[in-house]
């Protein structure tokens, strides 16, 4: 291998390095409802049109939504809005929409930006009542206040720099495979990085879920009714190190150390059974 070749591919892959961190580092904004300053590429605006473009090919690809006719739908979409009306939520820039996908395998709950909120029929077929469902919608509200989508994209496209640069340094003119390899290698851990700052996203998350609840006047301790929930569907499975959600058994102490930090109030409710609630549905 030509020293003089190697040297201007190291240069190259050092240059590209660098402008994907001053890239990076210099896109930054305050968020409006936390005073964090964040690294976030897009404004709210382009946040919310970005949600509303993407919601119905999500609800597509999950079999579409529930009538908005449906007992099951107007609970989600009533428990939603009231969260919304008594929470820090309601003084944010996001345009929060509740919808009720049909896919009734899934266990999932998960939130685009700017405020679209989705949960699935077979996650809300687990739940029994009002808070528990409360602790789903505020969780995936939380992403939506925290703005993680957002960041996520920008150390996406930090990454993708990183792959490119270390892909560049690498390379072979020979044909060697050093580049493959290199490039596989980076991509790697560019994909565990993420990995760890979702696993940080979730937790954060389960805070605001818990705080919303409060405020809104559901009784947090639900929320572990919730991760119990979710860990007798296998949320708990397989190397935590490779989950894009921390162990639902590690949420359970956090959640439960938080409570502890923060006792909920006396008067804090459980709300109604959700299997009375839908009695009338007929989807």
């Amino acid at each position: 291998m030509n020293s003089n070749n190697f040297g201007t591919r190291l240069i190259g892959g050092i240059v590209i390095a660098l402008i994907g961190f001053a890239i990076y580092m210099s896109q930054t904004q305050i968020n409006p409802v936390t005073g964090e300053k964040q690294h976030i590429s897009i404004s709210p605006k382009q946040e919310i049109r970005l949600g509303l473009e993407s919601a119905p090919e999500m609800a597509r690809e999950m079999g579409g939504e529930v009538p908005s006719t449906d007992a099951r739908t107007i609970e989600v979409q009533h428990i939603g809005e009231y969260i919304v009306s008594h929470t820090n939520a309601a003084q944010s820039p996001w345009k929060f929409k509740f919808h009720l996908l049909a896919d009734q395998k899934t266990i999932n709950a998960f939130a685009l930006p700017g405020g679209q909120i989705f949960i699935t029929l077979g996650l809300l077929n687990k739940l029994q009542n009002e808070a528990q469902l409360a602790g789903v919608l505020s969780h995936e509200m939380g992403h939506v206040l925290e703005r993680h989508s957002a960041q996520q994209m920008a150390k996406s496209q930090l990454g993708q720099m990183l792959v490119a640069a270390a892909g560049t340094a690498a390379s072979d003119p020979n044909g060697s495979g050093a580049s493959n390899s290199a490039t596989m290698i980076a991509a790697m851990v560019n994909h565990m990085f993420q990995l760890r700052y979702s696993r940080h996203d979730e937790s954060e998350a389960d805070q605001w879920g818990l705080k919303l609840m409060a405020q809104s006047g559901f009784d947090p301790r639900s929320m572990i009714k919730v991760m119990e929930v979710l860990k007798s569907s296998g949320g708990g499975h397989g190397a935590e190190i490779f989950q894009t959600h921390p162990n639902p058994d590690l949420r359970i102490k956090q959640i439960e150390a938080y409570l502890a930090e923060h006792p909920p109030a006396a008067n804090l409710s459980e709300g109604k059974n959700l299997s009375e609630v839908f009695q009338k549905s007929s989807y």
